[in-house]
Protein backbone atom coordinates (compact mmCIF):
# COMPACT_ATOMS: atom_id res chain seq x y z
CA UNK A 1 0.00 0.00 0.00
CA UNK A 2 1.45 3.71 -0.90
CA UNK A 3 1.49 5.59 1.91
CA UNK A 4 0.79 3.34 4.74
CA UNK A 5 0.74 5.82 7.57
CA UNK A 6 -1.88 8.09 5.36
CA UNK A 7 -3.84 5.14 6.05
CA UNK A 8 -4.06 4.47 9.84
CA UNK A 9 -7.05 5.37 11.86
CA UNK A 10 -6.48 8.21 14.43
CA UNK A 11 -8.82 9.04 17.83
CA UNK A 12 -9.54 12.60 17.34
CA UNK A 13 -11.63 13.36 20.67
CA UNK A 14 -14.17 10.71 21.08
CA UNK A 15 -14.45 10.67 17.28
CA UNK A 16 -12.00 7.07 15.59
CA UNK A 17 -10.83 8.98 11.89
CA UNK A 18 -10.46 5.89 9.12
CA UNK A 19 -7.15 7.88 7.81
CA UNK A 20 -5.23 11.31 8.63
CA UNK A 21 -6.86 12.70 5.54
CA UNK A 22 -8.55 16.10 6.13
CA UNK A 23 -10.50 17.49 3.20
CA UNK A 24 -9.57 21.63 3.87
CA UNK A 25 -12.84 23.78 3.81
CA UNK A 26 -12.92 24.98 0.46
CA UNK A 27 -15.20 27.79 -0.82
CA UNK A 28 -17.17 26.78 -3.88
CA UNK A 29 -20.33 29.47 -3.63
CA UNK A 30 -22.82 27.48 -4.45
CA UNK A 31 -25.39 27.98 -1.54
CA UNK A 32 -28.86 28.32 -2.72
CA UNK A 33 -29.26 32.19 -4.00
CA UNK A 34 -31.82 34.28 -1.66
CA UNK A 35 -31.03 32.37 1.39
CA UNK A 36 -27.50 31.09 1.88
CA UNK A 37 -29.04 27.81 2.53
CA UNK A 38 -26.87 24.69 1.52
CA UNK A 39 -29.01 22.42 -0.99
CA UNK A 40 -29.23 18.83 -2.52
CA UNK A 41 -26.06 19.47 -5.04
CA UNK A 42 -23.87 20.02 -2.08
CA UNK A 43 -24.76 16.89 0.38
CA UNK A 44 -23.94 15.00 -2.82
CA UNK A 45 -20.19 16.60 -3.32
CA UNK A 46 -19.85 16.30 0.71
CA UNK A 47 -20.74 12.73 0.24
CA UNK A 48 -19.05 11.79 -2.73
CA UNK A 49 -16.17 13.14 -0.19
CA UNK A 50 -17.07 10.97 2.92
CA UNK A 51 -13.70 8.90 2.21
CA UNK A 52 -11.51 11.60 3.83
CA UNK A 53 -10.83 10.41 7.52
CA UNK A 54 -12.18 14.19 8.25
CA UNK A 55 -14.46 16.70 6.22
CA UNK A 56 -13.92 20.47 7.70
CA UNK A 57 -16.70 21.65 5.44
CA UNK A 58 -16.41 25.09 3.73
CA UNK A 59 -16.56 28.71 5.62
CA UNK A 60 -19.80 29.43 6.72
CA UNK A 61 -20.79 32.66 8.14
CA UNK A 62 -22.29 33.37 11.40
CA UNK A 63 -24.53 36.25 10.35
CA UNK A 64 -25.03 38.06 7.40
CA UNK A 65 -22.66 40.75 8.50
CA UNK A 66 -19.93 37.87 8.57
CA UNK A 67 -20.62 37.40 4.89
CA UNK A 68 -17.82 38.16 2.69
CA UNK A 69 -18.83 36.72 -0.92
CA UNK A 70 -21.78 36.10 -2.94
CA UNK A 71 -23.45 32.75 -2.65
CA UNK A 72 -21.25 31.37 0.71
CA UNK A 73 -23.68 29.31 2.88
CA UNK A 74 -24.79 30.55 6.22
CA UNK A 75 -25.53 29.21 9.74
CA UNK A 76 -27.89 31.79 11.33
CA UNK A 77 -31.47 30.71 9.97
CA UNK A 78 -33.86 28.10 10.34
CA UNK A 79 -33.68 27.21 6.39
CA UNK A 80 -29.85 27.01 6.42
CA UNK A 81 -29.83 24.78 9.45
CA UNK A 82 -32.08 22.16 7.11
CA UNK A 83 -29.77 22.53 4.25
CA UNK A 84 -26.69 21.68 6.40
CA UNK A 85 -28.45 18.68 8.24
CA UNK A 86 -29.05 17.63 4.52
CA UNK A 87 -24.61 17.60 3.93
CA UNK A 88 -24.60 15.92 7.49
CA UNK A 89 -27.07 12.89 6.84
CA UNK A 90 -25.64 12.05 3.31
CA UNK A 91 -22.12 12.07 5.39
CA UNK A 92 -22.77 10.18 7.92
CA UNK A 93 -24.92 7.43 5.56
CA UNK A 94 -21.47 7.92 3.58
CA UNK A 95 -19.56 6.69 6.75
CA UNK A 96 -18.00 10.16 6.98
CA UNK A 97 -17.19 12.51 9.87
CA UNK A 98 -17.72 16.18 9.34
CA UNK A 99 -17.06 19.80 11.21
CA UNK A 100 -18.26 23.14 10.65
CA UNK A 101 -15.88 25.96 9.79
CA UNK A 102 -17.35 29.02 11.69
CA UNK A 103 -16.44 32.54 9.93
CA UNK A 104 -16.93 35.89 9.99
CA UNK A 105 -15.26 37.56 6.98
CA UNK A 106 -15.27 41.27 9.17
CA UNK A 107 -13.16 43.35 6.66
CA UNK A 108 -12.91 41.43 3.93
CA UNK A 109 -16.69 42.43 2.09
CA UNK A 110 -18.86 44.65 0.37
CA UNK A 111 -21.38 47.08 1.16
CA UNK A 112 -24.00 45.11 -1.32
CA UNK A 113 -23.68 41.87 0.88
CA UNK A 114 -24.49 43.70 4.26
CA UNK A 115 -27.42 43.97 6.36
CA UNK A 116 -29.02 47.57 5.13
CA UNK A 117 -25.89 48.12 2.64
CA UNK A 118 -23.52 48.98 5.84
CA UNK A 119 -19.87 48.99 5.84
CA UNK A 120 -18.30 45.93 6.59
CA UNK A 121 -16.96 45.64 10.01
CA UNK A 122 -12.88 45.23 11.55
CA UNK A 123 -10.90 45.67 14.35
CA UNK A 124 -9.68 49.42 12.81
CA UNK A 125 -11.16 51.35 9.73
CA UNK A 126 -8.25 50.38 7.54
CA UNK A 127 -9.12 49.23 3.92
CA UNK A 128 -7.80 45.75 2.76
CA UNK A 129 -6.15 46.15 -0.83
CA UNK A 130 -8.06 43.14 -2.25
CA UNK A 131 -11.22 42.39 -3.97
CA UNK A 132 -13.78 40.13 -3.38
CA UNK A 133 -16.34 38.51 -5.39
CA UNK A 134 -19.89 39.87 -5.36
CA UNK A 135 -23.36 38.59 -7.57
CA UNK A 136 -21.99 41.06 -10.48
CA UNK A 137 -18.56 39.44 -10.48
CA UNK A 138 -15.09 40.65 -8.31
CA UNK A 139 -15.17 44.06 -7.11
CA UNK A 140 -12.85 45.55 -4.16
CA UNK A 141 -13.92 45.36 -0.29
CA UNK A 142 -15.10 48.23 0.79
CA UNK A 143 -14.00 50.58 3.50
CA UNK A 144 -15.03 49.33 7.03
CA UNK A 145 -15.50 51.09 10.29
CA UNK A 146 -13.53 49.91 13.51
CA UNK A 147 -16.25 47.89 15.68
CA UNK A 148 -17.00 49.64 18.59
CA UNK A 149 -16.39 47.92 22.23
CA UNK A 150 -19.96 47.26 22.96
CA UNK A 151 -20.34 45.59 20.08
CA UNK A 152 -18.03 43.16 20.13
CA UNK A 153 -20.19 40.41 22.79
CA UNK A 154 -22.23 40.47 19.80
CA UNK A 155 -20.11 38.60 17.98
CA UNK A 156 -19.54 36.73 20.28
CA UNK A 157 -22.95 35.74 20.29
CA UNK A 158 -23.54 35.16 16.52
CA UNK A 159 -20.35 32.48 17.09
CA UNK A 160 -22.73 30.90 20.00
CA UNK A 161 -25.65 30.94 17.94
CA UNK A 162 -23.83 29.38 15.23
CA UNK A 163 -22.22 26.43 16.81
CA UNK A 164 -26.05 25.85 18.78
CA UNK A 165 -27.16 25.82 14.88
CA UNK A 166 -24.28 23.23 13.74
CA UNK A 167 -24.88 21.12 16.44
CA UNK A 168 -28.86 20.90 15.45
CA UNK A 169 -27.43 19.86 12.01
CA UNK A 170 -25.67 17.35 12.87
CA UNK A 171 -22.28 18.08 12.51
CA UNK A 172 -19.91 16.53 14.58
CA UNK A 173 -18.04 19.43 15.70
CA UNK A 174 -16.81 23.05 14.44
CA UNK A 175 -13.84 24.51 14.07
CA UNK A 176 -12.90 28.73 14.14
CA UNK A 177 -11.67 30.22 11.27
CA UNK A 178 -8.76 32.99 13.00
CA UNK A 179 -6.81 32.45 9.49
CA UNK A 180 -6.38 33.79 6.16
CA UNK A 181 -7.11 37.87 6.61
CA UNK A 182 -10.53 37.32 8.16
CA UNK A 183 -12.10 38.68 11.27
CA UNK A 184 -10.29 37.26 14.12
CA UNK A 185 -7.02 37.11 11.96
CA UNK A 186 -7.31 40.83 11.82
CA UNK A 187 -7.55 40.96 15.63
CA UNK A 188 -4.62 39.05 16.12
CA UNK A 189 -2.16 40.87 13.45
CA UNK A 190 -1.14 44.31 14.13
CA UNK A 191 -1.29 45.15 10.67
CA UNK A 192 -5.18 45.19 10.31
CA UNK A 193 -5.39 45.79 14.64
CA UNK A 194 -4.66 49.40 15.91
CA UNK A 195 -6.97 49.27 18.59
CA UNK A 196 -6.23 51.13 22.25
CA UNK A 197 -8.80 48.79 24.42
CA UNK A 198 -8.93 45.83 25.61
CA UNK A 199 -8.57 43.68 22.19
CA UNK A 200 -5.93 46.01 20.86
CA UNK A 201 -2.44 46.55 21.50
CA UNK A 202 -0.58 43.90 23.66
CA UNK A 203 -0.20 40.08 22.18
CA UNK A 204 -2.59 39.45 25.04
CA UNK A 205 -5.37 41.68 23.75
CA UNK A 206 -5.22 41.20 20.46
CA UNK A 207 -5.73 37.03 21.10
CA UNK A 208 -8.32 37.83 23.68
CA UNK A 209 -11.28 37.70 21.19
CA UNK A 210 -10.38 34.72 19.87
CA UNK A 211 -10.20 32.72 23.08
CA UNK A 212 -13.74 34.35 24.47
CA UNK A 213 -14.40 33.02 21.16
CA UNK A 214 -13.50 29.12 21.84
CA UNK A 215 -14.69 29.12 25.43
CA UNK A 216 -18.31 29.99 23.89
CA UNK A 217 -17.79 26.99 21.77
CA UNK A 218 -16.74 24.63 24.11
CA UNK A 219 -20.17 25.63 26.04
CA UNK A 220 -21.82 24.12 22.80
CA UNK A 221 -19.11 21.34 21.72
CA UNK A 222 -17.46 19.24 24.04
CA UNK A 223 -13.94 20.61 23.79
CA UNK A 224 -12.19 17.63 22.24
CA UNK A 225 -14.70 18.46 19.12
CA UNK A 226 -13.44 22.27 19.00
CA UNK A 227 -10.39 22.60 16.64
CA UNK A 228 -9.16 26.21 15.04
CA UNK A 229 -7.65 27.15 11.58
CA UNK A 230 -5.14 29.33 12.09
CA UNK A 231 -2.49 30.64 9.16
CA UNK A 232 1.14 32.59 11.58
CA UNK A 233 2.54 33.98 8.19
CA UNK A 234 -0.21 33.76 5.12
CA UNK A 235 -0.32 37.09 2.88
CA UNK A 236 -3.89 36.45 1.75
CA UNK A 237 -6.57 39.54 2.23
CA UNK A 238 -3.59 42.25 2.80
CA UNK A 239 -2.41 41.35 5.85
CA UNK A 240 0.54 40.90 7.75
CA UNK A 241 1.96 41.46 11.51
CA UNK A 242 5.39 42.87 12.18
CA UNK A 243 6.45 39.76 14.46
CA UNK A 244 3.54 36.80 14.10
CA UNK A 245 6.39 33.95 15.84
CA UNK A 246 5.83 35.21 19.59
CA UNK A 247 2.09 35.89 18.49
CA UNK A 248 1.76 32.36 17.67
CA UNK A 249 3.89 31.18 20.16
CA UNK A 250 1.48 33.02 22.64
CA UNK A 251 -1.97 31.99 21.34
CA UNK A 252 -0.88 28.49 21.04
CA UNK A 253 0.06 28.26 24.64
CA UNK A 254 -3.60 29.68 25.41
CA UNK A 255 -4.83 26.98 23.23
CA UNK A 256 -3.15 24.11 24.87
CA UNK A 257 -4.24 25.30 28.12
CA UNK A 258 -7.99 25.22 26.81
CA UNK A 259 -7.56 21.50 25.48
CA UNK A 260 -9.39 22.15 22.35
CA UNK A 261 -9.26 18.78 19.92
CA UNK A 262 -7.18 20.62 17.01
CA UNK A 263 -5.01 23.16 15.54
CA UNK A 264 -5.40 23.38 11.93
CA UNK A 265 -2.07 25.33 10.60
CA UNK A 266 -1.45 26.74 7.01
CA UNK A 267 2.38 26.54 7.25
CA UNK A 268 3.95 29.29 4.95
CA UNK A 269 2.74 31.37 2.58
CA UNK A 270 -0.12 30.78 0.86
CA UNK A 271 0.65 32.95 -1.98
CA UNK A 272 3.84 32.50 -3.29
CA UNK A 273 6.52 30.57 -2.03
CA UNK A 274 5.82 28.49 1.05
CA UNK A 275 9.05 29.29 2.81
CA UNK A 276 9.38 32.37 1.48
CA UNK A 277 8.95 33.86 5.92
CA UNK A 278 11.05 32.50 8.62
CA UNK A 279 8.47 30.81 10.60
CA UNK A 280 9.02 28.03 13.25
CA UNK A 281 5.94 25.23 12.61
CA UNK A 282 7.52 22.80 15.03
CA UNK A 283 7.21 24.98 18.01
CA UNK A 284 3.49 25.10 17.45
CA UNK A 285 3.34 21.69 17.07
CA UNK A 286 5.80 20.98 19.98
CA UNK A 287 3.62 23.30 22.55
CA UNK A 288 0.61 22.15 21.50
CA UNK A 289 -0.63 18.46 23.03
CA UNK A 290 -3.86 18.13 21.02
CA UNK A 291 -4.03 17.32 17.21
CA UNK A 292 -2.05 18.93 14.84
CA UNK A 293 -3.54 19.41 11.09
CA UNK A 294 -0.80 20.16 8.73
CA UNK A 295 -2.09 22.27 5.46
CA UNK A 296 -0.83 23.80 2.65
CA UNK A 297 0.82 22.19 -0.44
CA UNK A 298 1.09 18.92 0.53
CA UNK A 299 1.18 15.57 -1.94
CA UNK A 300 1.05 11.93 -0.84
CA UNK A 301 4.91 11.93 -0.21
CA UNK A 302 5.03 14.92 2.26
CA UNK A 303 2.12 14.06 3.70
CA UNK A 304 3.26 10.45 4.32
CA UNK A 305 6.38 11.88 5.71
CA UNK A 306 4.95 13.99 8.23
CA UNK A 307 2.64 11.80 9.58
CA UNK A 308 5.42 8.96 9.89
CA UNK A 309 8.25 11.53 11.26
CA UNK A 310 5.55 12.45 14.06
CA UNK A 311 5.28 16.63 12.10
CA UNK A 312 1.30 16.28 11.99
CA UNK A 313 -1.25 13.94 13.11
CA UNK A 314 -3.78 14.79 10.16
CA UNK A 315 -2.70 16.08 6.80
CA UNK A 316 -5.37 18.35 5.34
CA UNK A 317 -5.64 18.46 1.12
CA UNK A 318 -7.66 21.08 -0.33
CA UNK A 319 -7.34 21.82 -4.04
CA UNK A 320 -6.64 18.35 -4.52
CA UNK A 321 -10.36 17.42 -3.59
CA UNK A 322 -12.13 19.40 -6.01
CA UNK A 323 -11.23 17.12 -9.07
CA UNK A 324 -10.79 14.06 -7.01
CA UNK A 325 -13.32 13.00 -4.92
CA UNK A 326 -11.82 10.08 -4.09
CA UNK A 327 -8.51 11.24 -3.35
CA UNK A 328 -8.16 9.22 -0.61
CA UNK A 329 -8.00 6.19 -2.62
CA UNK A 330 -6.29 7.53 -5.41
CA UNK A 331 -3.45 8.08 -2.91
CA UNK A 332 -3.81 4.86 -1.48
CA UNK A 333 -3.35 3.36 -4.95
CA UNK A 334 -0.37 5.51 -6.34
CA UNK A 335 -3.27 6.62 -9.05
CA UNK A 336 -2.69 9.68 -11.06
CA UNK A 337 -4.93 12.54 -9.86
CA UNK A 338 -7.48 14.20 -12.00
CA UNK A 339 -7.10 18.65 -12.73
CA UNK A 340 -9.62 20.86 -12.14
CA UNK A 341 -10.73 23.31 -13.64
CA UNK A 342 -10.31 26.86 -12.37
CA UNK A 343 -13.27 28.37 -14.58
CA UNK A 344 -15.65 26.08 -12.14
CA UNK A 345 -13.96 26.93 -8.78
CA UNK A 346 -16.78 29.58 -7.80
CA UNK A 347 -20.21 29.49 -8.30
CA UNK A 348 -22.39 27.58 -11.00
CA UNK A 349 -24.04 24.17 -10.65
CA UNK A 350 -22.87 20.64 -10.92
CA UNK A 351 -20.27 21.24 -13.53
CA UNK A 352 -16.58 21.60 -11.88
CA UNK A 353 -18.68 20.46 -8.68
CA UNK A 354 -20.22 17.01 -8.33
CA UNK A 355 -18.90 16.48 -12.40
CA UNK A 356 -15.30 14.95 -11.24
CA UNK A 357 -15.81 11.11 -11.57
CA UNK A 358 -14.40 8.54 -9.09
CA UNK A 359 -11.85 6.03 -10.95
CA UNK A 360 -14.16 3.43 -10.79
CA UNK A 361 -17.05 5.36 -12.33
Amino acid sequence: MAYDSLFQPYVLGDLTLKNRIVMAPLTRNRATHGTAAPNDLNAEYYRQRAGAGLIVAEATQISQQGQGYAWTPGIYTSEQVDGWRKVTKAMHAAGGHIYLQLWHVGRISHTSLQPNGGAPVAPSAIQAKVKTFIETGFADVSAPRALESEEIPGIVRNYLNAAENAERAGFDGVELHAANGYLLDQFLRNGANKRHDAYGGSIDNRTRLTIEVLLTLCRVFPKERVGIRLSPVSNLNDLEDSDPQPLFDHLVRELDALKIGYMHVIEGETQGPRDATAFDFARLRKAFKGTYIANNGYDGAMAADAISTGKADLVAFGRAFIANPDLPERLRQSAPLARDNKETWYGGGAEGYTSYPAMTS
